[in-house]
């Protein structure tokens, strides 16, 4: 281990060993049992991880080929409204405009609260499909989908909602908030590798599917053929990395869903103890519906401070904690806490960020380190 990185990111996060170690086998057929039954265990516990009844669809691609399967299948020449408060919302905004007849943003300061109101006015305005991203890793925060899918079921609109670092690692009730279509990453909380998305889609959607969908992301070609005996995808999947999605999938069965989440609860608020003893502010602005990210936490860096030099000294004790992006570099850094993390790389990675927030000038409060440890105990 002492070759290795640990990973305290929004994504990717560290492998299991029995994750990585099902990668190693020989190839299989992709048309055989053996797979068909590799999806039907993915399919089982992601059910329970949407909170849905639908069965979700497991596409070879990142989130973002989701997200873009998901507004080019029910957006596509569609009124669409994109509630943005992050890179990602701006992502999916960005996806709308290649193929909505009209692409509308709903646009606040990263890391504040949604314009409700805004999207309201747009829905009144013709708007017929929303999307919004659950849980916006680039700024911290847990945006209301709840009380997202009431507004859209009032005015009858399609719901998009990007759950790719929420679904697996905090609460998600697809069917009960009424999300139409829900998104996954696989590198995420799920621990698996990269390079893998599921779709949930709801029966109103399929009924509102567009006439002509991508080729290659084609839900109604994935539905079709994951309904086969056994199961399949239209295309040839990437099969190392479906083996490890599913024994991913059987690590947190075992777990247990409840739990997982708690876990993941816990870590969150152990960070968030060790960022109020340090002295510095979380970034995001919160209020009755919006909340603090529970699978990574964005907090502004120290004053006097840059990205390269304080995330650079974590990284040369082993530990890879995020910057900001975009127009936040230099503003925040982000941990990570998601996946199969626990105390002992929690612990690890706070330690590492105190020393790098002493050395850059800044005068602690008190031990973060002993705060978040405290609160694990």
């Amino acid at each position: 281990m002492e070759d290795e990185m640990l990973l305290m990111l929004p994504g990717p996060v560290p492998l299991p060993e029995r994750v990585r170690a099902v990668m190693a086998r020989q190839a299989i057929n992709h048309r055989g049992a053996e797979f068909g039954n590799a999806y039907a265990d993915i399919v089982r516990v992601l059910k329970g991880l949407f909170g849905t009844k639908n069965n979700p669809l497991v596409i070879s691609g990142s989130g973002t080929a989701g997200m873009e399967a998901a507004v080019a299948n029910f957006g596509k020449g569609k009124k669409t409204a994109h509630l943005i408060n992050g890179k990602f919302g701006e992502r999916m905004y960005t996806i709308g405009q290649r193929y909505a007849s009209e692409a509308r943003p709903i646009e606040s300061e990263w890391g504040t609260p949604l314009d409700l109101e805004g999207l309201k006015n747009a829905l009144e305005e013709g708007c017929e499909v929303v999307t919004m991203v659950h849980n916006e890793t680039s700024a911290g925060i847990l945006n209301p989908a709840s009380e997202v899918g009431k507004i859209c079921r009032k005015y009858d609109a399609l719901f998009l909602m990007d759950g790719v670092t929420s679904i697996g690692g905090d609460l998600v009730k697809v069917d009960e908030w009424g999300v139409d279509v829900a998104i996954v990453g696989s590198q995420k909380c799920l621990a698996a590798p990269a390079g893998l998305a599921a779709v949930s889609v709801s029966d109103r959607a399929w009924d509102r599917v567009v006439k002509n969908p991508p080729y290659y992301l084609d839900l109604v070609s994935y539905k079709k053929n994951a309904a086969k005996d056994p199961m399949e995808t239209p295309y040839t999947p990437a099969v190392p990395l479906f083996l490890a999605l599913r024994e991913a999938c059987l690590i947190i069965e075992e777990e247990g869903i409840d739990k997982r989440i708690a876990r993941h609860h816990r870590m969150a608020g152990a960070v968030r103890k060790a960022v109020q003893a340090w002295g510095l502010e979380m970034f995001p602005k919160t209020d009755p519906l919006h909340h603090y990210s529970n699978t990574v936490t964005a907090a502004c860096i120290p004053s006097g401070s840059n990205d390269k030099d304080f995330r650079g000294m974590v990284k040369k004790l082993g530990i890879q904690i995020a910057g900001g992006q975009d127009h936040l570099k230099d503003k925040i850094f982000r941990i990570g806490h998601m996946g199969a993390v626990s105390a002992p790389e929690l612990l690890a990675t706070l330690a590492a960020t105190e020393y790098a927030i002493k050395k850059t000038g800044h005068q602690i409060r008190e031990s973060g380190v002993m705060a978040a440890a405290e609160d694990l105990g």
